[in-house]
């Protein structure tokens, strides 16, 4: 594809763009190997009835604050790779609205950003009748009716603890984040060959890591693309309407992604 040849960020041989530049910008030492240690959670099996409960975060506050912050360290370091920059400014965008959650919560795993929740209250026919589905249907924590699925957050929830339970480390991470940016699957790319090549790098390059650092665990790569898979299955609506929603209520992502992203 002529984007694909006309890009200059793949240097020699096509080699060290996206790797020279994840490392570059990412290389702030991880809190986890940092010596803050955390105990591998065993991962539960989601709830069978799970789709029909709601959930929200049991405290608001201080979660979506984390999140927020989460995301903006998220998106400077997409912004401070170099293959990144020099996409059309069409596809920097289309990139970042397709990968956004998925890069948070894998920014939430690096910074070990945990969360509780709880179920949303229902009410009885009688008491909406008596408040007209007002008053007390608002809680301290969200109103009835609002929340996202139990199911949904289960999934978020192991991933979360199936990185700390794998002690990924900052360059895993960084070649984590490559993976699920270059997302050549995305309709109306303008770079998509070369997007994808981007992505099969990432893929690559965590291999080759792995293979140096992990030389007694052959399965590591193995456990580090299921983790993958896992990320990219949660969706980005669920991450929206857990973290954000409480604090930007009807404001759209698209809008916040747009002011965060270019400072407007």
């Amino acid at each position: 594809m002529a984007c694909f040849d006309s890009c200059q960020c793949l240097g020699e041989r096509g080699q060290r763009s996206i790797l020279y530049s994840i490392l570059k910008n990412d290389n702030q030492p991880n809190q986890h190997s940092q010596g803050r240690a955390r105990l591998a959670v065993p991962q539960q099996q989601a709830c069978s009835c799970g789709s029909k409960k709601k959930v929200v975060l049991l405290s608001p506050q201080t979660t979506c604050k984390a999140a927020s912050a989460a995301l903006l360290k998220t998106l400077k370091f997409v912004k401070n790779v170099l293959c990144f920059r020099e996409l059309p400014a069409e596809d920097q965008l289309q990139l970042v609205r397709n990968s956004w959650a998925q890069l948070l919560v894998l920014g939430m795993a690096q910074d070990l950003i945990d969360f509780e929740t709880m179920e949303t209250p229902e009410l009885s026919m009688l008491q909406n009748i008596l408040t007209s589905g007002q008053g007390r249907q608002e809680t301290a924590h969200g109103r009835s009716g609002q929340g996202v699925s139990l199911t949904d957050v289960q999934g978020i929830k192991m991933f979360l603890n199936k990185c700390w339970g794998l002690d990924i480390s900052t360059k895993e991470y960084a070649y984590l984040k490559g993976a699920i940016l270059f997302n050549p699957d995305i309709a109306e790319l303008r770079c998509q060959s070369y997007i994808q090549a981007l992505q099969g790098e990432a893929h690559q390059a965590l291999n080759e890591y792995v293979q140096v650092t992990h030389r007694r665990d052959a399965t590591r790569f193995t456990k580090l693309f299921i983790a993958l898979s896992m990320l990219r299955s949660i969706n980005a609506n669920v991450v929206a309407g857990l973290f954000f929603k409480p604090v930007i209520g009807t404001v759209s992502m698209n809008e916040l992604l747009l002011e965060m992203f270019y400072g407007k």
